[in-house]
């Protein structure tokens, strides 16, 4: 493709991404973010607004010293001060970018500025110039460009370029604009600033109404061949522009969008991983990038994924960087997908009985919990597949616990029939239980798994508590719910542990026999 036919990646995560609250980010973070970019093949890297803070002036001189591919770029207002500031800090790189702006609608120019629309015009004659003295790559933005009269920023654009501005920059600042209109912004520009052949227009749109790659997108196809984006989509307010969203837009409809981005996408889902790390969670249902986003629970959507990828995935999770699609085991659930994952989890030669009272039992519980977690669904299975009743079995349990005292449980268990008691002492009464259980019955068994989680809400909510046990390679998983927790605990340590003798007597029946005589 031609050189016109690139879109120029602006990331402003770093500065623009970082005035969202709670997104403040170490100078250790900033490089080790800086670094992805660097290989992600991101064009710009603004890398903050060095007068802003002595934080941010070292970030930014840090930055600039080790991209390898990446354009460094500070931001500066109409002042020499700041000017002065980004190239100092910008100087050490073999190439940098001056980024400097000023506001330009009638509403900024009154009450932010106070100064008159010919007064702007004279600042932007005055910086551009002295930025472009330090360097050739020079980006001017009209601030709260979309509600700016279109005359005068036509008339603002043509100066800026004649000043030495390599790229001009049209920001939606408040998210304001929509798409149809953004548009008709680009194209004006287009046909009407005698100069405009001279630099690259771009766009930074900020998401208020939640448009802001859409109002990207259509700047793009508009003309303009700069976007300006963050990872995650951070930013003030509701954020910036994704850029994930827009790399990915531009790769999947590639149809209607005939443009290449030179972006890395297989590095995307990494960089949104360490932005989130520095800063805070991406919501699960963010696109390209959330935790849901390849991941399916509806029955018929996962029947459908797996008879072919294509029927509910529009670009493969490969693609950006995460390893597969999840298929999310839930109410909305088929048997297709609880079948392939029976598969998944190594049984494969269930029988369609069992496979049939396990997903009943699935659909219940599926209910009750959000996500039925894998070791669920293999504690189901095995009920299943249990013919015979336990040979092991509580028959009462009393608990100690708080603080001066040790924790203690008082167990009394049925064991092939014979009623045993014991009292132990624990690191806590979980342990204090499995302690009695392995008093009363004598076996040693890996303990892998334990895990509890609330299927209601509320302090009388009931507990589903998970055990799962190794014994020489072979794992079995128990599962109890109870509002006691410790009552589930106990029972769900007794189903692994009768699936483990169950699974002893199909293997080694003589062994199994010796066993049950020595109760280990």
């Amino acid at each position: 493709m031609s050189d016109k036919e690139k879109v120029f990646i602006f990331d402003t995560t770093m500065r623009d991404g970082e005035q969202s609250p709670g997104a403040s980010m170490s100078l250790e973070e900033k490089i080790q973010i800086s670094r992805v970019f660097d290989e992600m093949g991101i064009d710009i890297i603004e890398a903050g607004f060095p007068i802003a803070s002595p934080g941010d002036f070292e970030a930014v001189t840090a930055i600039s010293k080790i991209l390898k591919n990446s354009i460094p770029a500070g931001l500066s207002r109409h002042s020499k001060k700041d000017i002065d500031a980004c190239h100092e800090a910008l100087k050490a790189a073999p190439r940098f970018r001056i980024h400097t702006f000023i506001s330009t609608s009638p509403l900024h120019m009154k009450h932010k500025l106070n100064k008159s629309s010919e007064q702007v015009y004279e600042s932007i004659k005055e910086h551009v110039t002295y930025a472009r003295n330090f360097t050739d790559d020079v980006e001017w933005s009209c601030e709260d460009g979309t509600r700016t009269d279109m005359d005068y920023m036509c008339k603002t654009v043509e100066l800026a370029i004649n000043c030495g501005a390599k790229t001009i920059n049209i920001p939606d600042t408040v998210g304001y604009t929509v798409p149809s209109e953004f548009t008709k912004i680009i194209e004006t520009l287009k046909n009407k600033v005698p100069n405009i052949d001279k630099a690259i227009l771009s766009v930074h749109c900020h998401n208020d109404l939640g448009l802001a790659v859409a109002n990207s997108l259509a700047g793009v196809q508009a003309g303009a061949r700069q976007v300006e984006c963050t990872i995650n989509g951070i930013g003030e307010r509701a954020g910036n522009a994704a850029l994930e969203e827009i790399v990915m837009a531009i790769k999947t409809r590639n149809d209607l969008m005939p443009y290449t981005t030179g972006i890395k996408t297989e590095l995307l889902s990494k960089a949104s991983k360490v932005v989130s790390g520095a800063t805070f969670p991406v919501q699960f249902n963010k696109a390209i990038v959330g935790k849901n986003a390849f991941a399916h629970e509806a029955g018929i959507h996962q029947d459908g994924m797996l008879k072919n990828r294509n029927t509910y995935e529009i670009m493969t999770p490969e693609s950006v960087g995460v390893k597969q699609t999840s298929l999310v085991m839930g109410k909305h659930s088929g048997r297709h997908a609880f079948k392939e994952k029976l598969t998944d989890l190594g049984y494969v030669n269930v029988t369609d009985d069992v496979i049939q009272t396990a997903f009943g039992k699935f659909k219940i519980l599926a209910d009750k919990k959000k996500i039925v977690y894998d070791e669920d669904i293999a504690a189901l299975v095995d009920d299943s597949m249990v013919k015979d009743k336990n040979v092991i079995n509580l028959k009462s349990l009393k608990v100690f616990a708080g603080t001066g005292e040790p924790q203690r449980a008082d167990m009394t268990l049925d064991v092939y029939g014979e009623v045993k008691q014991t009292s132990e002492t624990g690191d806590g009464p979980v342990d204090a239980i499995f302690k009695c259980i392995k008093k009363l019955y004598p076996h040693d068994v890996k303990l892998q798994l334990y895990q509890v989680h609330a299927v209601t809400e509320g302090t009388d909510a009931q507990a589903t508590v998970s055990v799962r046990i190794e014994e020489n390679g072979k794992t079995t998983v128990g599962q109890s719910s109870d509002t006691d927790t410790l009552v589930a605990s106990a029972n769900a340590y007794l189903g692994a542990l009768n699936k483990m003798i169950l699974k002893r007597e199909k293997t080694a029946p003589m062994e199994y026999e010796t066993q049950k005589v020595k109760g280990i």
